[in-house]
């Protein structure tokens, strides 16, 4: 009987830890607001420098990816995003990371701001500057742009490239 109450507490007690843990689709698509203060505390973040913006218009749009074969660029596998004015030269984004591990980050610029890709004007950069060219249609091995993330922050540069 002692052994079966106990047996009963335990499967509850899991059940109650299955229901207490986030849905799987909470861990993606995080639109969040810049804020630099998140890189000056204890958490984890990526403080990312964009170097070689072309323009003050349009959107920065900068998004964090699991460092992993079935999440990096993969669509509506991004974990964050935050999308800010773009200023011409450098600029700064604080990305928090849900905890330590090894992530990718993907800038991209939409200088026309229409929320679409066109090659002939918008720019892209990655974690890790990986080389892009015909053979890897602008999708670099999450193995080149992973970056570990500890307890704190990490600072990369990242450049951008335009057509």
């Amino acid at each position: 009987m002692k052994r079966t109450i106990t047996a009963l507490a335990g499967t509850a007690a899991a059940g109650l830890a299955m229901l207490a843990a986030p849905p799987l689709h909470a861990q993606y698509r995080q639109k969040i607001g810049h804020s630099p203060a998140k890189c000056a505390g204890g958490d984890p973040a990526v403080w990312v420098t964009i170097n070689g913006v072309s323009a003050s218009r349009g959107t920065i749009r900068v998004q964090s990816y699991r460092a992993t074969a079935q999440d990096w660029l993969e669509s509506g596998r991004w974990i964050n995003r935050i999308e800010i004015p773009a200023k011409a030269g450098q600029m700064t984004v604080c990305m928090p990371v849900p905890g330590p591990g090894r992530y990718g980050i993907a800038v991209r610029h939409d200088v026309n701001g229409n929320g679409k890709t066109d090659l002939s004007a918008d720019g892209g950069a990655m974690s890790n500057n990986p080389s892009i060219n015909i053979f890897n249609l602008g999708k670099p091995s999450y193995r080149k742009v992973g970056v570990d993330v500890g307890s704190g922050v990490k600072s990369i540069t990242v450049t951008m490239r335009y057509m």
